[in-house]
C-alpha cells in the first residue's frame, strides 16, 4: 500500500491506547492538528501576543497583521472575491446563528412595517419562509426552526429519503411559498452525502431565495469555491480542518453582509456612539464585537496554509480512495447495514448492526484503540428518515490509512460476533 506522506505531521497519532496503536476515525467530530499549526500557535504566544485593532505599539500591530493575513489566506482558500467577506466566529454553529439572528430581525422589521400599513403581523410574516432539510446537523436545523417560531415565518423541511435530498420536493416548496432562505449542508455529518450544490443553489435563486451552506463537513473533504457555488453564505469551523477549536468562519457575499443587521454589540464593531444612536463600523468588523479568538484565528490561518502547501487536491484523492475502500470493507461485514446510498459520499460512513447497539460497539472497539463515534450525531431528523435512532459513524481523514481501516474491520467483526452472542 502507498505511504501516507502527511501522517508524520500529526504526532497525536503516534501513540498507543490501552496498549494498542491509536486508530483515530472520528474526524467528523474533530480533526487532528499538524505540528506546523502547533508551532505557529506557540510562536504567536511567544513573540506577538497582544490585542488587535486597538493599539499602535509593536506587538499590537504585529498581532493585527497576523490576524488580517489569516483572513486573506482563508479568502484565497474558499475563493472569496475579497477578504472583507470573511468574518471570524466561534465556529460553524456560531456562524449560522449570526445569520439566523440577523434574518430574524429583518423578518420582525418587515412585520412591524406591515402593521404600520395596517396589513397586520400575520399577513406580513406568514408569506415568508425558511427551508432546511432532513439531512441537517441540529446546528443548521434548530436555529431556523426557532427563527420561524419567534417571527411567525413558515418552517419547511426538505425530505431526504435514503440519504439524498428530494430536489423535486424542494422545488415545490420554493414554487408555492415566498422563501427567504434555504439552509443546507454541503456534506451530511451522518452519511457523508455530498449534496449537489450546483443544482440546489441555482434552484433557490430561481425563486428568489438566498442560500446558506453549512460547510462544517465539506471544508476539509471537498474543494470549495464560493464564487462558483454562488451561495450567499458558507459556514465552517477550524477544528474540522486541522485547526484549533473555538474558531470558525462565516463567508458572506459583500452585498448580503452590508444589509444583514449585526446582532452582537460592543467594542470594535461601532463607528460613532452618542446618547441618541450608534452607527456601525464597516464589514467585516461590525460582526466581530469584542476581543476575538486571536490565537484561534492565527492557528486557523496556519491550518489553511498547511492544507494549501501540502497539496489538498492530493489529500482529496487519497480520501476518495480510502472512503471507497472503507465502504466496501465495512459493508461486507455480517449484520452491518450502511445508512444511505448517495451518489457521492465524503468524510463519513454511518452504519447500524443487527442485534448490537451502537454505543456498545463504539465502547468495545475503543478498548482496541479504535476511535469512532456513536449515537444520534446531532442529526435526529435524518436518522428518523432512515428508520434508525442511533448509528456508528466512521470518519476518515487524509492522514488515515487502509491499514487502519483493516484494523477497524477486524476488531468490528469480533465485537459484532461477541455482542450478538451475548444478545442471544
Amino acid at each position: 500500500m502507498k505511504e501516507n506522506i502527511w501522517r508524520k505531521d500529526f504526532p497525536i497519532l503516534d501513540q498507543e491506547i490501552y496498549g494498542k496503536p491509536l486508530v483515530y476515525l472520528d474526524n467528523a467530530a474533530t480533526s487532528q492538528m499538524p505540528v506546523q499549526v502547533m508551532e505557529r500557535l506557540a510562536e504567536h504566544y511567544k513573540t506577538e501576543h497582544a490585542n488587535i485593532h486597538r493599539g499602535i505599539h509593536y506587538l499590537s500591530e504585529k498581532s493585527t497583521e497576523a490576524v488580517e493575513q489569516a483572513r486573506k489566506t482563508i479568502k484565497g482558500f474558499v475563493k472569496a472575491s475579497e477578504a472583507e467577506e470573511i468574518i471570524f466566529t466561534q465556529g460553524t454553529t456560531d456562524s449560522i446563528h449570526l445569520v439566523a439572528a440577523g434574518i430574524a430581525e429583518e423578518l420582525l422589521r418587515e412585520a412591524a412595517g406591515a402593521m404600520e400599513d395596517n396589513a397586520g403581523l400575520a399577513g406580513a410574516v406568514s408569506r415568508a419562509g425558511i427551508v432546511t432539510t432532513q439531512m441537517e446537523h441540529h446546528s443548521n436545523y434548530v436555529p431556523w426552526q426557532q427563527v420561524c417560531r419567534q417571527t411567525g415565518a413558515q418552517f419547511f423541511v426538505c425530505p431526504a429519503p435514503d440519504g439524498e435530498l428530494d430536489l423535486d420536493a424542494l422545488e415545490e416548496i420554493l414554487k408555492n411559498n415566498r422563501i427567504r432562505l434555504v439552509a443546507c449542508a454541503h456534506v451530511s455529518n451522518l452519511t457523508g452525502t455530498v449534496n449537489p450544490l450546483d443544482q440546489i443553489i441555482p434552484l433557490a435563486h430561481r425563486y428568489g431565495a438566498e442560500v446558506l451552506v453549512d460547510g462544517a463537513q465539506g471544508i476539509l473533504h471537498q474543494p470549495v469555491n464560493v464564487q462558483e457555488l454562488d451561495c450567499e453564505y458558507y459556514c465552517f469551523s477550524g477544528h474540522k480542518m486541522t485547526g484549533p477549536t473555538g474558531i470558525g468562519v462565516l463567508y458572506g457575499k459583500r452585498a448580503c453582509l452590508e444589509k444583514l443587521p449585526p446582532v452582537r454589540f460592543g467594542g470594535g464593531m461601532v463607528d460613532i456612539v452618542t446618547e441618541q444612536k450608534t452607527t456601525w463600523g464597516p464589514v467585516p468588523h461590525r460582526f466581530e464585537a469584542g476581543t476575538p479568538n486571536i490565537a484561534g484565528i492565527i492557528g486557523l490561518g496556519a491550518a489553511v496554509e498547511y492544507l494549501l502547501e501540502h497539496d489538498i487536491e492530493a489529500m482529496h484523492a487519497w480520501e476518495d480512495d480510502l472512503m471507497a475502500y472503507a465502504l466496501e470493507k465495512i459493508g461486507a461485514l455480517p449484520y452491518v447495514r450502511i445508512l444511505g446510498h448517495p451518489k457521492k459520499r465524503a468524510g463519513a460512513i454511518a452504519f447500524a448492526v443487527d442485534g448490537a447497539h451502537p454505543y456498545d460497539i463504539a465502547s468495545m472497539i475503543d478498548k482496541a484503540g479504535v476511535a469512532v463515534r456513536s449515537g444520534n450525531h446531532c442529526a435526529q431528523p435524518m436518522l428518523q428518515a432512515l428508520g434508525e435512532s442511533a448509528a456508528v459513524r466512521v470518519s476518515p481523514a487524509f492522514y488515515n490509512t487502509k491499514e487502519e481501516v483493516d484494523t477497524l474491520c477486524e476488531v468490528l467483526e469480533k465485537v459484532i460476533t461477541m455482542l450478538r452472542r451475548f444478545q442471544s
